[in-house]
């Protein structure tokens, strides 16, 4: 049996929670409501992440060893306290995703199964503007997380000297996050060529070891520095979010000055809360910033090397190279 349905209440607001008792973590015996209170726990620093942001939801009805999807579309009976924005999908269809403004809404999506929340760098007032730089730096096989700590490193020296500051998180699996607050002024495709200009100034400064190949079978051994999660569609999980894996981690901001003491092992549904109750939303400072991208444009149109493929579901753009796997082309 799951259990009686219960109420949680967050800042005035209750929330039902059906089936609290049902397990989501096999492995550690987490139930729902864990999550639910995992989420109410670390309540301001996930809502920072999501705040009127479109958000695609990944939800996890039986828990982590069953089926999972991915709703972009806001689901039905949504409360109208909850507010939605109208975003665009490459293929020029559209939808209404919802858009977090207060607690209860990161409860009552935890109440649907929703286990990772996935933001879109915009606000509901302007979908088009991203007003984050998202920077994914991914291990290969072969690598892990403390090769993704060295590029890091070196991915902070080089913002720095395009006058930019990051803020890095772990993506809750063995890669790391690094965010940007932007002006809301550019388009995704100018976010886009902004990460790529600095990927390959990375690439160029850590040869062998980082790369923005697209295809799998050209990175080698490197820490794959992922542009195309700036493509429009393309969301990575929030911070503070639960991941799908059996430990049940979580994404965790950090500060620079402990990348070379912390694994991603050290974040997870028990001991986030904890470090939230000591040291807060390490990332809540990143309100009061925002940067803008002239400089890693001005450095992508030097490196003059031209763009770089989209993600198959993407209609072809201007400038792109061919979209064939290498070791395909060179049989024709």
């Amino acid at each position: 049996m799951a259990g009686t349905a219960v109420e949680l209440e967050v800042d005035g607001r209750a929330v039902r929670l059906s089936n609290p008792d049902k397990v989501y973590y096999p492995e550690r015996g987490f139930t729902k409501r864990d999550v639910a209170e995992y989420y109410l726990a670390v309540a301001p620093g996930v809502l920072r992440g999501l705040r009127n942001r479109p958000t695609t939801l990944q939800r996890f009805p039986d828990g982590v060893e069953g089926e999972f999807f991915y709703q972009k579309r806001a689901p039905k009976g949504l409360p109208d306290w909850l507010p939605t924005a109208r975003i665009a999908f490459p293929s020029g269809r559209s939808a209404d995703e919802i858009c977090p403004t207060e607690p209860a809404a990161v409860l009552w999506a935890a109440n649907l199964g929703c286990l990772t929340f996935h933001p879109w760098p915009v606000r509901r007032d302007d979908t088009e503007h991203p007003d984050e730089l998202r920077i994914d730096l991914d291990p290969q096989p072969g690598t892990d997380f403390r090769d993704a700590v060295t590029a890091a490193h070196e991915l902070r020296a080089l913002l720095e000297e395009h006058g930019l500051r990051g803020w890095p998180k772990t993506s809750g699996g063995r890669g790391l996050h690094v965010y940007v607050p932007l002006e809301p002024r550019w388009t995704f495709t100018d976010c886009r060529h902004a990460v790529i200009a600095l990927g390959r100034e990375l690439a160029r400064r850590m040869p062998g070891r980082v790369t923005t190949a697209w295809w799998k079978e050209e990175r080698g051994e490197t820490i794959f520095v992922d542009y195309n999660q700036m493509a429009r569609d393309r969301t990575i999980a929030s911070p503070y979010s639960l991941r799908a894996r059996p430990r049940a981690t979580a994404s965790a901001p950090l500060r620079w000055e402990e990348l070379d003491e912390v694994s991603p092992a050290d974040f997870d549904l028990r001991t986030l809360p904890e470090r939230f109750r000591e040291l807060g939303d390490l990332h809540a400072d990143m309100e009061d910033h925002a940067f803008t991208l002239d400089a890693l444009l001005e450095l992508y149109a030097h490196q003059d090397e031209g763009d770089l493929p989209y993600p198959p579901d993407h209609p072809k753009m201007p400038g792109e190279p061919a979209r064939v796997q290498p070791s395909r082309a060179r049989k024709h």
